[in-house]
């Protein structure tokens, strides 16, 4: 069985509704997966940018959501999940507003492709306190079973 991530709310490749962004609600949006392999003991959920500021000229990529320890029993997460939701043993990252949670889309220019990727991992991490996409990549390099990715798109609309 092949590990797959889905959302309720826009399909692979389509639009993120503006609920979910800087210009609604700024929630995140439900997610739901299937297929980690047996031996998975964690997950880890980082959802990215790569086009920043400009899809047409990216220079780097954002960060806005970063969960590691997910239990491999998660099949999900609800719409709007805050830290008192996650489920137990979850532990965050810092995004790239230098704190705790979800950030929604908020592209300066242009449509730009917003990366949630899962990683089914064969060992729980170490209290890593909040750390960085990048210190996170750090820790679960050799560790990665596998992966899978939902890409959805937003264009400012004010």
């Amino acid at each position: 069985m092949t590990m797959a991530l889905c959302s309720s709310s826009f399909e692979h490749q389509g639009e993120i509704p503006m609920k979910y962004t800087c210009e609604g609600e700024d929630i995140s949006p439900p997610l739901a997966w299937s297929g980690a392999p047996e031996e998975t003991r964690s997950l880890i959920l980082i959802v990215d940018d790569p086009d920043v500021p400009d899809p047409a000229a990216p220079v780097r990529t954002w960060v806005h959501w970063v969960l590691y320890n997910i239990p491999p029993s998660t099949k999900g997460l609800p719409e709007a999940t805050q830290s008192g939701d996650l489920p137990p043993g979850t532990r965050e990252g810092l995004n790239d507003w230098e704190r705790k949670g979800y950030g929604g889309p908020c592209p300066p220019i242009g449509r730009h492709r917003y990366l949630h990727k899962l990683y089914a991992l064969d060992t729980e991490l170490p209290d890593l306190g909040s750390p960085t996409k990048v210190e996170l990549e750090e820790a679960m390099e050799g560790h990665v079973l596998a992966k899978t990715e939902l890409i959805g798109t937003y264009e400012k609309q004010r």
